[in-house]
């Protein structure tokens, strides 16, 4: 219980410029009462706040501890050895909490606040779903009715992921639906749409908006939820520290939105880039070839959502229209970028790397086979990253400490690690990506 954080990491007051504020179609910044309609006052409030740390309540803590927190920080020692590196490879094992990843943190967060505001309802989207499960759970725990959208693609793919959001009471729509304004304008242009997370947003944004007692939830990007996140790397700075570790040299994450690298990563960048240590401290933040916002996007105002329901919001993006391309890792098919996140990354702070998925699966098997867990098809980004910088180690001689978040087990995946298995599965190069229909707004 001890290694349980009491309070939440707020970046904001940290980061290396101010944040820019999210922005109204004419170009004026949002104020937080314009967003009471979508979150509880709560968390309105820990989404413009300017405090470093916000407690979390005493009743949320030990639901925490509840559910499996502190989860471990384990030692690849079969992965070094196979790799004969001198690299130190550590993991934070989010995969034992009851739905299998990290989102649990700050769906029960949310629940939680939801359900002090009053509200009886919540909707969101889901890509991989796991967020969605996570969110069914926290509705489960604490009464709340819960309506996902799942990316039709992600749907068809994970049938078991729809299953458990059902077990836990959750109704799961695939999106484009037929139930809002927004998915029928989707399927009247292409029935047979795979889905988005900018669509599925789309929907459950105005699905919120439009009924009552029922608030909007979402499992990244934005700040309050990326805060939830960095119990884990609060719990792994002390872990290191009861087991004699140094601070690490490198830490790696997947990106989708941000909040499972954010999570992870901030943490740590507070106890180097803010109060000082004596690492040269490396971020690794990957993603996709298949949807690379980093890699490839621009760093402009954009709407988060398909249908343009949401503020605009300064990120990396490769456009709110973009379609990604079916990749196995759903939860990492998001255009844009959390804002946080994005300044990092624009300041260099943070390093962006994007992999195909078949040397991603090829690295998730190895690890695998070398220390028993099957990684998510996200969290197998960062395994693949952690192979290279171990192998790049051996060339060098050096000997780095490297820290990673396996934020979610892919035991729900292994319709994809079939199709890898089996020589089926395929790279996806990014569509055409589109600049033009950017709102033309400099802040």
């Amino acid at each position: 219980m001890d290694i349980v954080p009491k309070h939440w990491y707020n970046i904001v007051p940290d980061l290396p410029e101010p944040l820019p504020p999210m922005l109204k179609p004419d170009g004026t910044p949002v104020k937080p009462s314009e967003l009471s309609s979508l979150f509880p006052k709560e968390l309105v409030e820990q989404e413009f706040s300017l405090t470093k740390f916000i407690d979390i309540p005493h009743e949320l803590r030990e639901l925490y501890v509840e559910l499996g927190r502190p989860t471990p920080l384990l030692r690849a020692l079969r992965l070094e050895k196979y790799l004969d590196t001198p690299a130190r490879i550590y993991y934070k094992y989010e995969g034992v909490l009851p739905t299998g990843s990290h989102k649990v943190n700050t769906a029960v967060a949310q629940a939680y606040f939801n359900k002090l505001d009053g509200v009886a309802r919540l909707t969101t989207e889901t890509g991989a779903g796991q967020w969605g499960s996570a969110l069914a759970l926290a509705g489960a725990l604490f009464g709340l009715k819960i309506r996902v959208y799942m990316v039709k693609a992600s749907y068809e793919q994970k049938p078991y992921r729809r299953v458990l959001m059902e077990i836990y009471g959750a109704e799961v729509v695939p999106s484009p639906s037929k139930y809002t304004n927004s998915g029928r304008a989707v399927l009247s242009e292409r029935p047979d749409h795979p889905g988005s997370l900018g669509i599925a947003i789309s929907e459950a944004i105005e699905d919120a908006v439009t009924s009552p007692s029922t608030k909007y939830s979402l499992g990244s990007v934005l700040n309050h939820v990326l805060m939830h996140q960095t119990v884990i790397g609060l719990e792994a700075v002390k872990q290191l520290e009861l087991i004699g570790e140094e601070l690490p040299d490198y830490v790696v994450g997947c990106v989708g939105g941000g909040s499972n690298f954010a999570g992870l990563a901030y943490p740590f960048y507070y106890e180097c880039l803010v109060k000082g240590c004596k690492r040269d401290l490396r971020m690794i933040a990957v993603e996709p070839k298949a949807v690379p916002s980093m890699t490839r996007g621009i760093y402009a105002y954009d709407h988060g959502d398909t249908a343009r329901l949401t503020p605009l919001i300064k990120m990396f993006t490769v456009g709110h229209k973009y379609v990604p391309a079916p990749i196995h890792a759903g939860g990492l098919r998001y255009h844009g970028l959390a804002p946080t996140l994005a300044v990092l990354v624009k300041n260099k702070v943070v390093e962006p790397r994007a992999y195909h998925q078949v040397e991603v699966f090829r690295a998730a098997q190895l690890f695998a086979q070398t220390e028993g867990v099957v990684p998510a098809p996200e969290s197998a980004h960062a395994v693949k990253a952690v192979v290279d910088i171990a192998l790049r180690a051996r060339e060098t001689g050096e000997r780095p400490l490297i820290v990673f978040n396996m934020s979610g087990h892919g035991l729900l995946d292994l319709a994809g690690y079939q199709e890898f298995l089996s020589g089926g599965l395929k790279d996806y190069e990014p569509g055409d990506i589109d600049f033009s229909y950017l709102p033309k707004i400099n802040y």
